[in-house]
């Protein structure tokens, strides 16, 4: 395993020095290059550092990854400066039975303060984060593997999501809820939000959590351009996938209703790009869900809201995870040149973000 003790490491030295150790890394690796370095001190009552250093600590896990693979230890270690500079610790590593890969992390807040000191918003004790899928052999395989698990709506069968839940529950039952934070990327962020959705389900217990670019399971018609054909599409849509609920009984379940009025205690922070089709289908989710008020159809969007086609074709032992009754979204309206760029983690620490904010509760 690579040793992450390091008390004094570098951050990370320069993408010239490691090329010449033979060491090859990507820029965005490396915390001084690519990192929120402006961050010299965390005001955790400021909601833009602590999406940053939420966003950071998930690319730590990114970078622990690809430290283990490169075979880059002690000093050469490019991981340590996304969580350390922050004042927190590595706890523990959650690893991927089947690959071995690093998909996971436990950091602990490592303050000398006092941590009853802290006025207003406290920092977290812990945080879990999870990483997304890399794209590159040893890794897509398995990632690929659990993307395609994700579309068909059996991502809480994977050992990542159980070996997830079970670190999260042991830490928020002996830390308390109020004291640790849930965060992912991508396919990392569909895990945080499975195993939210199920600590609130089944322990009452709400974390508080941070989902960057989370994958919407459908196609993504926030992506077309023309404004009325995207309602009538997703009116459509909507109207098709309540009468399928009515008609295999999911629309008349009060065990449901229960679920969806439960979690509407849990309101997740979702951060997408409208530019990225992956997660982009969050905006019209939400939005479309208050037109349908407006319009006079609430009980048809609000049957639609908790369903998927793919769930409900796939049986009523399938629940539809990536749908959530509330949540604080946060839409990136800064233009991206790529799809990479609109997709990435390094976006959601960017100082010059411009952003589009907005509360939605399920009524």
């Amino acid at each position: 395993m690579t040793n992450y003790n390091i008390k004094n490491s570098l951050p990370g030295g320069s993408s010239s020095s490691l090329r010449n150790q033979g060491m090859m890394a990507s820029e965005k690796e490396i915390f001084s290059l690519t990192g929120p370095t402006f961050l010299t001190s965390i005001d955790w009552n400021n909601s833009h550092h602590r999406r940053s250093v939420a966003a950071s600590l998930v690319q730590g896990v990114y970078t622990m990854e690809r430290d283990r693979q490169q075979n880059r230890a002690g000093s050469q270690a490019l991981a340590p400066p996304w969580w350390q500079l922050f004042d927190f610790k590595l706890n523990h590593i959650l690893v991927d039975n089947q690959d071995l890969s690093y998909f996971g992390a436990i950091y602990e807040f490592n303050s000398s303060y006092s941590y009853h000191s802290y006025s207003g918003q406290r920092p977290p004790q812990y945080v879990i984060a999870f990483r997304g899928t890399i794209k590159k052999p040893g890794n897509r395989e398995q990632d690929f593997k659990l993307n395609l698990h994700f579309m068909l709506h059996n991502l809480n069968n994977s050992t990542r999501y159980q070996i997830g839940l079970e670190s999260v529950r042991e830490i928020a039952h002996r830390a308390g809820p109020q004291n640790v934070w849930l965060a992912g990327h991508s396919l990392g962020a569909s895990i945080a939000l499975l195993i939210g959705r199920d600590m609130v389900k089944h322990t009452k217990m709400n974390l508080e959590t941070y989902l960057f670019n989370p994958p919407f399971a459908s196609l993504p018609i926030e992506k077309i351009a023309n404004e009325k054909l995207r309602h009538g599409l997703r009116f459509a849509s909507s109207v098709l996938t309540a009468g399928l609920a009515v008609a295999t009984g999911g629309g008349k379940s009060a065990k449901e209703e229960d679920t969806f009025v439960v979690l509407s205690t849990w309101i997740p922070y979702l951060f997408v790009n409208p530019s990225d089709p992956i997660c982009s289908e969050y905006v019209g989710y939400f939005e479309h869900r208050e037109k349908m008020e407006s319009m006079g159809a609430g009980k048809i969007g609000r049957l639609a809201t908790k369903h998927s086609v793919g769930s409900i074709v796939r049986g009523k032992d399938c629940e539809a995870g990536h749908l959530i009754p509330c949540a604080y979204l946060s839409i990136n309206l800064s233009p991206s040149q790529s799809f990479k760029e609109a997709h990435g983690i390094h976006q959601w620490w960017r100082q010059d973000l411009q952003f589009k904010y907005k509360l939605f509760q399920y009524n």
